[in-house]
């Protein structure tokens, strides 16, 4: 197996930095949980990254950068089920390649009061809400908990996918599933599938 670049380091680094924000808040996130989450000693996870802090900022850049890159490629796309189902897949795939990443995001787009969210994460999540057609404050109730429902759903049912090495299998079923949660008629065919 081929050693990592450094590049690549830090990005495994910033998205296991990141799981552990999203599960304990930045507050409650210790340096060293980070350093034992990655294999590092603490001095040598200081090495890389001069602060808890420079790791949370990172992690801030890291998922805004990937949420404007997906609103990037969607924002073409008419509104309606084409549009969430390519946001669904691609919400997905970003769960297969950085699980932290994206459990981030999550967590501080769950907590709508969090005064932690960095006004760069904030404007991409607003950016990508309002893809999804819920501008602040527009959307109908039942829509954001078809939205909540269906990212969690698909997020959470992508980590066990990963877990159990199905990623590929099972993603047509839990797109379909997530499509469900958003009122959108799936194609029934793939759930008789693997």
């Amino acid at each position: 197996m081929p050693r990592q670049t450094r590049e690549e380091s830090d990005a495994e680094i910033v998205d296991r930095a990141s799981a552990l924000f999203a599960r304990h808040g930045y507050r409650h996130t210790s340096l060293q949980q980070v350093a034992d989450a990655v294999g590092y000693s603490k001095a040598g996870l200081l090495h890389r990254f001069t602060s808890k802090e420079a790791i949370y900022l990172a992690a801030v850049r890291t998922a805004a950068e990937s949420t404007l890159a997906l609103v990037a490629d969607v924002s073409s796309i008419v509104e309606g089920t084409e549009r969430d189902r390519v946001i669904i897949a691609a919400l997905v795939d970003a769960t297969y390649e950085r699980p932290g990443t994206w459990a981030f995001l999550h967590a501080v787009f769950s907590d709508e009061d969090s005064d932690d969210t960095a006004a760069e994460l904030r404007q991409a999540g607003e950016a990508l809400a309002g893809l999804l057609g819920i501008d602040s404050g527009s959307a109908a109730d039942a829509r954001r908990v078809r939205l909540l429902v269906a990212a969690t759903g698909a997020h959470h049912a992508a980590l066990t996918a990963a877990a159990r090495d199905r990623t590929r299998e099972w993603r047509p079923h839990i797109i379909d599933a997530a499509m469900d949660a958003l009122g959108h008629r799936s194609d029934r065919s793939t759930e008789t599938g693997s």
